[in-house]
Order: structure tokens, then C-alpha cells, then sequence
């Protein structure tokens, strides 16, 4: 699942009237990147939400056939947070799956996430300049609240069906969730130190395209 029904408030006026997903980074819209690897990856199915200019990731990506997989939208007449938009779409998706936010770039490989262990399974990156203070820990290859050392959470990760069962529809965070698993023990993680950007800003997408 490609997450990409936010609004994009910190890329205005960029975002105005193209969604953040379809911004391009070298010459190819966020979210064709994303296809692009997980069909590389051998998933052929993928959700996307939509919400804010989301028919305009439509008509761009259609039925996904161009990129090698095949496409089911779930569509948000209201953003409902990430939390609420997984479990929205929970009818579309396989027992396990992949998140994917639609707003970062990066050249991480999709197959490493398609065989779980855990509830869940986050990918962490070393912390990039705008969030020093990082989010989680990883201790013995499970993802923990507290430790010496906090990483970054991509935005990328898998999970089972079960995780959600208690989520009610409607809008809802997913991050008091991951806190609640981080405690729980039952969220697995790993460390990605390969390409990574949350281009959660006009000046980080000029960086990324060279600008």
C-alpha cells in the first residue's frame, strides 16, 4: 500500500494543485519510483489511497499495468490519517503487506519486507538533519521506545492484518499504535543506511533533483 491522501501543507504551493505523490524526483513522479521497486520487487498488487487531488493520481498511474503491477484505489473523501487509511483499505490487502509513504525517495529494497516475523516490521534510517532527535530504538532486531541510540522511521514497513483488528474506522495516527507494539515487543526492525530522503519540503526536493 502507497500512502498518498495527504494534503502536502509543508510542500505549498507546490502542492496547490499537484499532489505531493506525483512531484517529480529526477525526472519521475514519488510514487512511479515506488512502482517501479516494488514490481522489481515481484509484488504485483498495490493499494493506494486517495484523498487531496487524488484524481489526479489516477488518471496518471490508471490500472498500474505500465509499471508492472496492478492498481486498487481506496478513496478518502476526507484524509483519515495513516492509521485510518490502512484500515480502510484492509479488504484490498493481503493477510501481510507493505506501507509505503508516498512523499519519501529512496532505493531500498521492497523483497527484503515480504516474509514477516513479527506483527510488524518498521525500516529505520539514521537520522536525517530536520529530526535529530529520531523515534525509535532497535534492540535484538526489535523495535523499542527507549534506547542509547534512536533512528529515524522511514515510512516503510509491513505488517499483518491482526495489527489493525482493534483499530475502529475513522481518522486515527498510527503512531500511538507503533509506540503501544514498540512496548508490546511485537514489532520486529531493521537499520537502512542506503538512500533515503523524506521530501517533506520544497528544498529537499530541489536537493534531491540537484537544484
Amino acid at each position: 500500500m502507497i500512502l498518498a491522501a495527504g494534503r502536502g501543507e509543508r510542500m505549498r504551493p507546490l502542492t496547490d494543485r499537484c499532489p505531493k505523490p506525483l512531484l517529480e524526483v529526477q525526472g519521475k513522479p514519488l510514487i512511479v519510483h515506488h512502482l517501479e521497486a516494488l514490481a522489481c520487487a515481484g509484488i504485483e498488487s498495490v493499494v493506494i489511497n486517495l484523498s487531496w487531488l487524488g484524481e489526479q493520481i489516477r488518471q496518471t498511474l490508471g490500472d498500474g499495468s505500465a509499471f508492472g503491477v496492478h492498481i486498487h484505489y481506496s478513496d478518502e473523501p476526507v484524509a483519515l490519517e495513516t492509521a485510518g487509511g490502512i484500515v480502510k483499505a484492509l479488504d484490498l490487502l493481503d493477510d501481510e503487506f507493505i506501507v509505503i509513504n508516498g512523499d519519501v525517495y529512496t532505493d531500498f529494497d521492497f523483497a527484503q519486507l515480504r516474509t514477516l516475523d513479527a506483527q510488524a516490521c518498521l525500516v529505520l534510517v539514521p537520522n536525517p538533519i530536520h529530526h535529530p532527535c529520531g523515534d525509535f530504538a532497535l534492540r535484538d532486531g526489535l523495535l523499542v521506545n527507549d534506547g542509547d541510540e534512536l533512528f529515524t522511521f522511514s515510512g516503510i514497513a509491513a505488517y499483518r492484518k491482526s495489527f489493525f483488528i482493534d483499530v475502529p474506522a475513522g481518522r486515527s495516527a498510527l503512531a500511538p499504535l507503533l509506540r503501544q507494539g514498540a512496548d508490546e515487543g511485537v514489532i520486529s526492525a531493521r537499520l537502512y543506511e542506503g538512500a533515503w530522503s523524506d521530501v517533506g519540503t520544497p528544498a529537499r526536493l530541489r536537493a534531491l533533483n540537484g537544484a
